[in-house]
């Protein structure tokens, strides 16, 4: 059987100059660019220019899901072509379409995700996909760009992607996250809220103390995820989700009185926050279910706060990781009376 001709491409290319690296910027249909295109894995291939890591199945089909539903992609992937088959010339690059022909540097996963996507929905193949071509690059220089994407460019702050959720697409948010973003919002602005103002959104004035909403919404999003603690429970109206973390930390800021605001108070950090929603998810809410209530006043009979030992910032200090949070919880769990007094009494 004779062997199929190579497609012969033609496209507008435009050469920029950085330092002594040369290279051009052009678009190519994702469907060529899927087929021209590979990664030469760190470790396992051995030729020159292998830099990339393993693909995650899973952050496949996330990026496929992307492009069957949004389907953009403004940053170029990079590619080192290491097949004499392309020409440059009057601001064209002229090239075969055959299989292995270009190394990708950056962006593995967004072709491999396309990939998936074409064979679920071949017109996918038409979307015009952002290029940068170098050509015959060693792995030093390869490895020179790929640290330099993933170094030096840091991503975006995570309190900035979870803000980013309010004003987002549906389809290409984390719902879970958007869900804590919005009590944390809630949490923010409401008049009743222990938190009032204390909800560090981007563009906040830099001060100490206060819980930045990435700390916020980590902290809540176990709660409000599918299948997630107030899902088991039946709870699943945002204003009821958001009237029982209120009542929470209403409970402890009653506790503290005039104390709260101050920065000795524990609360006020982000190891006081999360080991204080930590404590609602795994201890408080099975109380309040048991007893059928998740009211303020349900919450605070479980506790005996002792005033001359409230739980301070201090306790905490220089503690990093989960070390913080969970040193919260046990202080909470010493005030907690409904797991200290056992009886083999009960009401009929």
């Amino acid at each position: 059987m004779a062997k199929k001709t190579a497609k012969t491409h033609t496209v507008s290319v435009i050469e920029v100059t950085q330092g002594k690296a040369k290279f051009h910027i052009t678009k190519i249909k994702a469907s060529v660019l899927a087929n021209i295109s590979y990664a030469s894995v760190r470790g396992v291939d051995k030729e020159e220019g292998a830099v990339q890591r393993i693909l995650s199945i899973r952050r496949i089909n996330s990026i496929k899901e992307y492009v069957l539903t949004i389907g953009q992609f403004p940053s170029s992937i990079i590619l080192n072509w290491n097949d004499e088959r392309i020409s440059f010339k009057d601001g064209n690059a002229t090239f075969l379409e055959e299989e292995r022909t270009a190394q990708l540097i950056d962006g593995q996963h967004r072709v491999a995700g396309l990939r998936a996507a074409i064979s679920e929905r071949p017109t996918v193949g038409n979307l015009e996909i952002p290029v940068s071509i170098y050509r015959n690059l060693s792995t030093t220089e390869c490895a020179n760009i790929f640290l330099s994407i993933n170094t030096e460019q840091k991503p975006v702050p995570r309190s900035l992607v979870f803000d980013l959720y309010g004003v987002a697409d549906s389809s290409v948010i984390d719902h879970a996250a958007a869900r804590a973003r919005d009590i944390a919002t809630a949490l923010n602005e409401d008049d009743d809220s222990p938190y009032r103002e204390l909800i560090k959104f981007p563009g906040s004035p830099v001060r100490r103390g206060g819980i930045a909403l990435s700390t916020a919404v980590t902290a809540i999003k176990p709660l409000v995820s599918d299948k997630g603690d107030f899902e088991q429970r039946g709870i699943v109206e945002l204003e009821t989700q958001k009237k029982i973390i209120t009542n929470w930390f209403k409970v402890l800021q009653k506790a503290y009185g005039e104390k709260w605001y101050e920065n000795t108070n524990a609360f006020m950090y982000a190891s006081g926050f999360t080991g204080a929603t930590e404590f609602l998810r795994t201890k408080l809410l099975t109380v309040c279910q048991d007893k059928k209530s998740f009211t303020e006043k349900t919450m605070a009979n479980c506790f005996l706060f002792d005033q001359n030992d409230l739980i301070l910032q201090e306790e905490v200090k220089g503690k990093g990781g989960r070390e913080a949070p969970q040193l919260i919880e046990e202080r909470l769990m010493s005030f907690f009376k409904e797991l200290q007094s056992v009886s083999d009494k009960f009401e009929v």
